[in-house]
């Protein structure tokens, strides 16, 4: 029995001097940045923002943990932030036209539109060869109504990447802007044909049948975006309605 005792007591004591060993055992710059990544991987952008916090605490030049912060801040809709970090990493490594590229969608997320364009240019500069920089530029371009540089940036996109989703449906905007009406219905159509699932391209082609005054389609159009989850402006319904002689 003593020598039991002995055994378990001389055990107890091992376990006590490991256990400070494994509690004190200090996450590296890299595992907090890949444990940011998977949180956001998984849309728990709050997580991520506060593992990227402790691996810049560790690296204050780790130019990817600022720029995937500024992108988990950029999801929180915390434009300000986003910014200031994509800055950060952009003075670290100032050749990446990616952190050009994101912190023009945050100045894009604020209005800031005319600030944007001049980093999505900076984001060109540094790779021509984008498509997705020439879409978020041809669309602040519409924003800003110089209509001939959009529609001159989306057809870029869509020669670089001819599946572009995104750009069909922002040049069929600009279209629709300019009262090109069939012209933004082609591109609308290309953009659904390529994917059906698109709720956006729907709720932009039922403003541009309502402007054609092709009501049941447009109607059409819009039950279509909300089973696609897209927001509709409510107000646009209404007017739908009325010309559809629905709800009184």
């Amino acid at each position: 029995m003593s020598k039991l005792k002995i055994f378990t007591t001389m055990f107890l004591i091992a376990i006590g001097q490991l256990i400070p060993t494994f509690n004190s055992y200090a996450m590296t710059t890299k595992e907090y940045f890949d444990q940011g990544l998977a949180d956001g991987q998984q849309g728990n952008f709050t997580q991520a923002v506060s593992d990227f916090t402790k691996a810049i605490e560790i690296d204050p030049e780790y130019p990817n943990a600022y720029y995937d912060r500024g992108l988990a801040y950029y999801k929180l809709g915390d434009f300000d932030n986003a910014i200031s970090d994509y800055t950060k990493a952009i003075e670290i490594k100032p050749n990446d036209a990616l952190t050009y590229n994101n912190r023009g969608n945050a100045l894009d997320g604020q209005g800031n539109f005319n600030q944007a364009i001049l980093d999505y240019n900076k984001a060109i500069e540094i790779n021509p060869n984008d498509p997705e920089v020439y879409n978020n530029r041809g669309f602040d371009y519409t924003k800003e109504k110089n209509f001939v540089q959009a529609i001159a940036d989306l057809n870029k996109a869509i020669e670089l990447d001819p599946r572009h989703v995104t750009a069909y449906v922002n040049r069929g905007i600009a279209f629709a802007k300019q009262n090109h009406f069939h012209r933004a219905i082609n591109d609308l159509n290309v953009a659904i044909n390529l994917d059906p699932n698109y709720g956006k391209a729907y709720s932009n082609r039922a403003v541009v049948y309502y402007h054609l005054n092709d009501y049941n389609k447009a109607w059409a159009d819009v039950h279509k975006a909300d089973e696609l989850g897209a927001e509709v402006n409510q107000r646009f319904v209404q007017r739908l309605m009325e010309s559809l002689g629905i709800g009184g």
